[in-house]
Formats: C-alpha cells, structure tokens, sequence
C-alpha cells in the first residue's frame, strides 16, 4: 500500500515531468586548504597526510549541488595571495577555507579582502581524537587545525569582516551537515544576486507595508527589477493561438482537478493568458514575478489581472515565484524558498483556531504546487474578495509535517531582514473558497505567535515552505548582510 510519502515523491516526479523547472546558475564555491610551510621540511609526513585530507574535503564539496572552484593547498602568503586572485576571478558565492593545521592568518586574510566573498572557515582533524601513547609532534600537528581558528576570528574582526566557522572532525556527519547549511545558504546568496525581478502593474492602494523601494533590492542583493506594464502582458496575449490555448488547458487538466464551478470560458481565458505569462518571463528573463492591477468594470487590465492565477501558479511551479498584490519582497522570499528547493508559496494570515492551537493560513492567487498535500483544484468564483474581476482560482491545502516562514521584513532605517517562524501542519476543517490554506501549530498560543510574528516587521505576506530551514535561512541572511530574526 502507497504511504503518504510515496504519493507525495509520485507526485512530485509527476509535476517534474509536466512542469520542467528552470535552470539558473549554481552556487559558486570556492575551496581552498593551507597549512604553515615551515612545517614541511621538519616533518615529511605531514604535507601528504594534510593533501589527502585536502583532497577528500574537495571530494565531499564536488558532490554537493554547486559549482566548485578548488584553489589548492597554500603554505605561505605568496601561495594565499595567488589563490585569492584565482578566487576572485571566479566571481564566487561562498569561499571555504580548510585549515587542516596551524597556519598565519597572513595567509588567509588576503583572500577575504580581495575576493569581497563572505568566507567559511572549517577546520576538520582526522578523526574523533588522537591516539596519544603513539603521537609525535607530526602526527600531533594533523590535529591541529583548531589552532588557528581564534588567531582568524580576532584578525577577521579587526578587520570588520564577519566571521563564520565549523569545527568537526574529517568524517563527522554532524559536522558535515553544519556545512552543507553553509552551502544552501550561498545557493540562496547565488539566487538573490543574480536575479531579475519583475514588478506589473501598481501596489495594492493603502497597503503601505508593501511598497518597496526596487534601488534597495538592487544595492542590498545586487539583484535587478524589472518594470513591467500590464499592456507588456496585453501585448502577448493578443499574439496566443486557439491551438495554443487548447494545448495549455490540456496541460491544466493534468495538473489540476476541475471543480464544477469553473467555466468553460474563464478556464480558456486564464490557459491563454498563461501561454503569454510564460513568453513575458522568457522575453525579460524573470526569476520573479510581483503583480496587481486594480481594474474596472470589467476592462481589458481588470480581465488581465484576474486571468494571472493559473499561469502565475504553473510558473511558481516550474521555480518562478509569482506573488500578488504587487509583493515585490515576498517574490524574493518566495524565491530564496525556491533555491534551497523546499517550495515556497504566497502565504498570510486567515483565521486563528484557540481550540486547535493552531493558525490558519494561506492565500488565494498563485501557490506553489509543491507544497499542496494532494492533487490542487481549480475552483471557478465569481468574485475574488477584495479585488476586481472573477475567473479560476488554485485551491488545496498544505502538506501535512514541518514548514518554514520566511518573509522580508524592512526598519525604519531601510535595512532588510530575513523573518523566520518554523511550525507544523496539521489536519483538521479548511475553507473551500479557491485559497490555498493550511492549519500551522507553532507550539504556543496562536494569538502570542501573531503578536511576536508582526513584532518582526515581516509585512502582511510571507513565503511558505515545506520543511524545517530556518537555520538554512539565518545563513543565508549572514552571507547576504542583512539582518535575520526568528520567532
């Protein structure tokens, strides 16, 4: 019998298969391993000893989900000045250096200051502990790798360079884990800064929380907005086929189940707009989608806008986060979800249950059919609450188990943050009114969680993801320089 985990991977290779994900440029790590060369000639040894276990953390980084760019072993700071130059030139996300013993911080600093990469120090010894009865100062020096590891922290700061470090032993898989932590975070710095965000249309009228200055996401991420017009929208719809449309509700229907609600006519007008939602995103090369027009009476924009949620839902699907309400900075949350693979979808508050303990949540719009506990709806309304127009709407509840909040909250200063709750979904009664929805138990009360959760600044919308990966998401925020704070 198919357990629930089995229908949920079945799921998953399904939705692959029909919605294949976007490719982007992988992390970029630079690796770089060093010891003090006056070492060498006393102890013959040592050098291979250091090399092998060099050679086997550069195994381990190869085969995680990155592009690798391995600068050797350095032993003094002419050989740390070259492998900064070779790092620098590979325009890294993250750089580890591998201290597999003692060495001068001369060596490392160089790398830091011209690479303008965050750095990882690790410092692995060979196994658990030494074996004393049988050591000599050489085999000692092996181990010695956290020697240096307070002599950087001190030179880093001084500095006003942000120090960041894991200490283990070569084969330790806790340790290890720590590190891979480190590389999803710079899956997510490699996201961010080089991502182009599209902005349609205008910001929901009096929502002050969400307007955002798109220079700020430029100078904090490096990332770029694009300023899109809803007639850039109008333009590529005009140019879809019959044959095209057809194609795309074909596609729908193996996606979606149908609800008896939607209407024949909707259902074709939100496939065409699809078709030309995906060539927008092709034409301007987008990441990321934010959107919203306000309409009126049913005009060609009004029709546009309520069209977005099936496309919008494919395209989040396939790893381009598409938000409503002109969400710029939840579009990059959805967006650094995406990037660690653990989904993320357009989420805010719905309801509290004081019985359950739980809060309830989601959003209609685009979701992320990722997240969805079973196969999503397609519900027809006639009125979406708040808003002008009518159409199709996604609709399923989330997968049961652990999920991550992640939203971007901003201070009075500008600064950005991270804001990260973690939480479980669990079963009970859901609205059916085309939302995605879901119960999340965050272990208190669910009136103390909304008080410390709007305390962050986080702003109305938020990002949803399955998963546990708020440690993952501190990271990140450390290696992109902003804030990060958790509830």
């Amino acid at each position: 019998m198919a357990t629930t985990a089995d229908r949920t991977a079945a799921r998953a290779a399904a939705l692959h298969d029909l919605l294949p994900p976007v490719t982007r440029r992988p992390a970029r790590i630079g690796l770089v391993a060093g010891g003090l060369g006056a070492y060498w000639p006393q102890f013959p040894g040592l050098l291979p000893q250091l090399k092998e276990s060099a050679a086997y953390v550069a195994e381990r980084f190869r085969a995680m989900d990155a592009e690798v760019t391995d600068a050797g072993f350095i032993s003094d700071a002419q050989e740390g000045a070259r492998a900064a130059e070779q790092l620098r030139r590979a325009d890294c996300d993250l750089i580890v250096l591998f201290l597999t013993t003692y060495l001068t911080s001369s060596m490392v600093l160089p790398i830091v200051r011209r690479s303008h990469t965050p750095v990882l120090v690790v410092d692995l010894q060979p196994t658990e502990r030494m074996d004393h009865a049988s050591f000599d100062t050489g085999a000692w020096l092996a181990y010695c790798g956290q020697c240096p590891v307070p002599e950087v922290g001190n030179v880093f700061r001084r500095a006003g360079i942000p120090f960041r470090s894991v200490s283990g032993w070569l084969r330790q898989e806790s340790a290890w884990r720590r590190i891979e932590r480190w590389i999803r975070a710079a899956q997510v710095r490699a996201a961010l800064r080089h991502a182009r965000h599209g902005l349609m249309g205008h910001v929901y009228p009096g929502m002050l929380d969400v307007q955002t200055d798109p220079t700020l996401l430029s100078a904090t991420f490096g990332s770029h907005v694009e300023v899109l017009e809803f007639d850039d929208l109008r333009h590529r719809v005009e140019r879809v086929t019959e044959t095209e449309t057809r194609e795309r509700m074909a596609l729908a229907r193996q996606v979606f189940t149908l609800h008896g609600s939607v209407a024949e006519e909707d259902f074709a007008w939100g496939a065409t707009v699809s078709v030309a939602l995906d060539r927008l995103v092709a034409d301007f090369a987008l990441d990321s989608l934010a959107y919203y027009h306000r309409g009126l009476d049913g005009e060609l924009h009004e029709r546009l806008g309520a069209g977005m949620i099936l496309g919008a839902s494919l395209l989040t699907a396939r790893g381009v986060p598409a938000a409503g309400e002109y969400e710029l900075r939840t579009s990059v949350a959805q967006l650094a979800s995406q990037s660690i693979g653990t989904g993320g979808s357009f989420t805010e508050i719905q309801a509290l249950n004081f019985e359950d303990g739980v809060v309830e949540m989601g959003h209609d719009g685009p979701a992320h059919l990722a997240v969805a506990s079973r196969d999503p709806l397609l519900r027809g309304l006639g009125v979406y609450h708040g808003k002008r127009g009518w159409g199709v709407s996604v609709e399923f509840d989330v997968r049961h188990g652990p999920v991550t909040l992640l939203g971007l909250g901003q201070d009075a200063d500008g600064g950005l943050s991270f804001v990260t709750s973690e939480g479980t979904v669990v079963p009970g009664p859901l609205l059916e009114i085309g939302n995605t929805t879901s119960r999340v138990a965050f272990g208190c009360d669910p009136g103390e969680w909304v008080d410390a959760w709007s305390a962050t600044g986080v702003g109305h919308h938020w990002s949803l993801a399955v998963g546990h990966h708020a440690a993952d998401f501190g990271a990140a925020a450390s290696l992109l320089g902003i804030g990060h704070r958790h509830v």
